[in-house]
């Protein structure tokens, strides 16, 4: 009896060993994720342009030493919420139509992208634990102010990890108005998300589906 007890315990130590994950594992090193390492890069870029600036050089973008100083401030926020290990992003939608995001790929997906483009109704927000990961912006698309950044044709933004995207409609101008100010504006090409040369009202056409899409993951 103490043999079979003795050969049941050894069973059952190869077969956590075999399924469970490692307890001992070391934790994958914020550090070194994508996100983390393009904002220190951002960062170190930005103070080398900051004191540039306060020495009297001449950049080769017209910003200010208040300008370059507050995307250094936005930025080492953002560094501090990626270091509290939150690995998902949301969206929220406060303007009047549907919007196009971006998020994960579903596991049977045979798309050749890193992601998928989902639809966000009005006044709708992705689930939490859910990470959106963008916002596509139309052809047509008119955008408030982005720090100077020219924007013609489709294109896509990236959000941080840790971050909230909120859209909104600007009241005045009705431009989409956006919360956070982008790193870079990506055309068709410069990244492996499917950025489509169509229209707004080509969007708002679109079922909404990014809740759905958050339903399932869970």
């Amino acid at each position: 009896m103490k043999l079979f007890n003795y050969i049941l315990l050894v069973l059952i130590i190869i077969l956590n060993f075999l399924f469970a994950k490692p307890s001992l594992a070391d934790a994958p090193k914020i550090t070194k994720s994508p996100d983390y390492i393009e904002v220190t890069k951002s960062l170190d870029i930005l103070q080398n342009q900051l004191s540039a600036a306060k020495s009297g050089q001449t950049l080769s973008e017209s910003f200010t030493v208040e300008d370059i100083q507050k995307r250094i401030d936005e930025l080492s926020f953002q560094q501090y919420a990626l270091e509290k290990g939150i690995n998902w992003g949301q969206c929220r939608n406060q303007t009047d139509k549907t919007i196009a995001i971006y998020g994960p790929k579903v596991e049977k997906s045979k798309s050749e992208f890193d992601n998928a483009l989902y639809f966000l109704a009005p006044s709708e927000t992705t689930p939490t634990g859910w990470d959106c990961q963008g916002i596509y912006l139309a052809n047509d698309t008119k955008i408030t102010s982005l720090n100077n950044q020219e924007i013609s044709g489709a294109a896509a933004i990236k959000i941080l990890k840790g971050t909230q995207l909120i859209a909104k409609t600007n009241s005045e101008t009705g431009a989409l108005e956006l919360n956070i100010t982008p790193n870079k504006i990506f055309k068709a090409g410069d990244i492996n998300w499917y950025i489509p040369n169509v229209s707004e009202t080509n969007i708002a056409a679109r079922v909404p589906d990014a809740l759905l899409a958050g339903e399932e993951a869970d």
